[in-house]
């Protein structure tokens, strides 16, 4: 089917009150959305990590999402290990680097 054929059929269908997507457009956003790695967070990921963007320790995160702080840490855990930030000596390098990727997403 030529372009002017694709064309046609998808102003009859927009005629018909149908709809009409580029499947190069749709391919694009599908993409995007699987190459960002904060999708795969939970809620309370997200939660923690916005806490963590925001400057809170682990103690002030816990008590404003009301759990402990050792669910604090397995959930900025499973941030790390989500982001693909694996372990270092240094705690605070991957945390940094977890907050960027918040702020830039």
């Amino acid at each position: 089917m030529g372009r002017v054929d694709e064309f046609l059929d998808a102003l009859e269908r927009v005629a018909s009150g149908g709809t009409a997507l580029d499947p190069e457009v749709v391919t694009e956003l599908m993409a995007r959305r699987r190459d960002d790695p904060l999708d795969s967070l939970t809620p309370r990921e997200r939660e923690a990590l916005a806490l963590m963007a925001q400057g809170h320790d682990n103690g002030t995160i816990a008590r404003s999402m009301v759990i402990t702080e050792r669910a604090v840490h397995k959930h900025i855990g499973n941030v790390f290990l989500k982001l693909g930030l694996p372990p270092t000596d240094s705690g605070g390098h991957r945390r940094v680097l977890a907050v960027l990727a918040y702020l830039n997403a």
